[in-house]
């Protein structure tokens, strides 16, 4: 096994965006955490209240609110998500993944440690990350700062023997009791008999350090991924500029997106909720759906349709809050990639998929359609307009089809355009003409049909038609037929 631990040392301060600098966040009247202008003012954690307004009067501080902490830490565990199932949360600030399972896909230990660390980042956290064969010996190697990777277990005893005793998170008694053997790194501690060490810390004490050299078993209590994807990410500062939520919203898309991956799931709409800032008349969120033509957990496919819808969206006022809910995911398979590595965007339906999503939030659902076939002779009730979905699990030969499609066989020819009306033809000679003579290359064709809504109003009726295919002087492919009231032209072939 192998443990990435995310220690996350500026949690209390990083749920609190849009505090003014400097800052500082306080429990129980002295400091918790401030930020780097408090500190080089000299606002040290552990500082009363009142030094610490001596040092800095305009020190802006906050109360520390675990339950925003926990949410914050949930809301990392869910795109974690994106990188392995095997995760623990450890409240109040660190996150534990297990990714030995991971390396071979995401290109082995360096490159996955790195974009987990810079993923981190983007989501608005500063960690301090460690790797470690055990989860205990992660968390103390990324509580002390040490963020080289630790992949041996015969390594651990030198590892956290380099480690100061002060940056470990043992209880103050244990601290003091641990300094008056003379101890002041981990090194030391390991030196000392196992016994002893029992009789005067407890034995509780000497089984966490078995745990963490991988002498002990060390089972952790997995994270419970939810039925149901509802976030909420408080902006740094209200905005009334759409295209500014964008940003935030990736924030969030990621979350969503890891939540899906450790589930196999993916989604075929979410919705976004701008909740506005309480001083304005506007109390109700806005709205923001977002539909996909397949079922996806991609973040740049959601991300950009997202944009899209932005670039369209008034605001009624400030938005200081983003909630995203998905509350419908679907059963997502893996997908065999091809031989010659064909995957992403640019592969096969995905790209189709992508085109038609983006199509849709530019120009909105109402304007892109697909034509389904319908059970009808007459060609222009042959067809009708349905919403586009996509043939999963095809690749370069993926089709665009309709939800409720008729598949029919039609072995005389068609044209890919119809005319709106059938256009009327001079007869010349017994010969139909358009720009000259036509020269008839197949038919006739009889369509003969439609008595029963010959009553209906608007409804085309009984029809008795003899369709040929014609080439004209221009080399034009044509559609034409003879009724009794003479020729029509009624399509034209591509």
């Amino acid at each position: 096994m192998l443990w990435l631990a995310l220690y996350l040392p500026r949690l209390p301060l990083e749920v609190f965006p849009s505090l003014p600098s400097p800052k500082a966040i306080v429990s129980r009247e002295r400091v918790v955490v401030a930020d780097r202008a408090a500190s080089s003012a000299g606002v040290m954690p552990g500082l009363r209240l009142s030094e610490a307004w001596a040092f800095l009067p305009t020190l802006a501080v906050q109360q520390r609110d675990c339950e925003r902490e926990q949410l914050a830490l949930t809301r990392l565990a869910y795109w974690a998500g994106g990188f392995t199932s095997e995760i623990c949360c450890l409240p109040p600030q660190t996150l534990l993944l297990e990714v030995a399972a991971s390396l071979r896909l995401f290109g082995g230990v360096t490159a996955l440690f790195e974009r987990i660390v810079s993923g981190c980042a983007e989501q608005g956290f500063a960690p301090q990350a460690a790797l470690a064969p055990t989860p205990r010996a992660a968390q103390w190697l990324a509580l002390a700062g040490d963020n080289e990777p630790c992949l041996d277990s015969a390594e651990l005893p030198l590892r956290l023997g380099r480690l100061p005793l002060a940056a470990l998170d043992f209880s103050p008694q244990k601290q003091a009791r641990l300094g008056s053997f003379g101890a002041r790194l981990l090194a030391d501690v390991l030196c000392l008999p196992r016994a002893g060490l029992a009789r005067r810390l407890g034995p509780a004490f000497v089984a966490d350090l078995a745990r963490a050299l991988g002498d002990f078993p060390d089972p952790r209590a997995r994270f419970v991924f939810p039925e149901r994807f509802v976030e909420r990410l408080e902006l740094p500062m209200r905005t009334d500029n759409a295209i500014a939520l964008g940003f935030a919203g990736r924030r969030l898309v990621a979350s969503l997106c890891g939540w899906l991956a450790a589930r196999a799931e993916g989604v075929s709409e979410c919705r976004f909720e701008f909740v506005h800032e309480r001083s304005t008349k506007q109390r109700s969120a806005t709205v923001l759906a977002l539909a996909f033509s397949t079922a996806t957990r991609d973040p740049e496919r959601i991300s950009r349709v997202l944009i899209e819808r932005l670039q369209r969206l008034e605001l009624p006022a400030a938005v200081d809050a983003i909630r995203l809910r998905a509350e419908a995911p679907e059963a997502l398979p893996g997908r065999t990639r091809s031989l010659f590595g064909e995957h992403g965007e640019g592969a096969g339906g995905d790209s189709v998929a992508a085109l038609v999503e983006r199509l849709q939030a530019r120009l909105g659902s109402g304007s892109v359609h697909v034509l389904a076939v319908v059970a009808e002779h007459r060609p222009e009730n042959a067809s009708r307009r349905v919403a586009p979905a996509l043939l999963a699990g095809e690749k370069i030969a993926t089709k665009l089809f309709a939800d409720s499609r008729v598949l029919l066989e039609e072995p005389a020819p068609r044209p890919l355009w119809l005319l709106a009306r059938p256009q009327a033809l001079r007869e010349t000679v017994g010969r139909p003409q358009c720009g000259g003579s036509l020269r008839l290359l197949a038919g006739p064709e009889r369509i003969e049909s439609g008595w029963w809504d010959a009553a209906e109003p608007d409804a085309l009726g009984d029809v008795r038609r003899d369709y040929f295919v014609a080439i004209s002087i221009r080399q034009e492919w044509l559609w034409i037929f003879r009724c009794r009231a003479g020729w029509f032209l009624h399509g034209v072939f591509a």
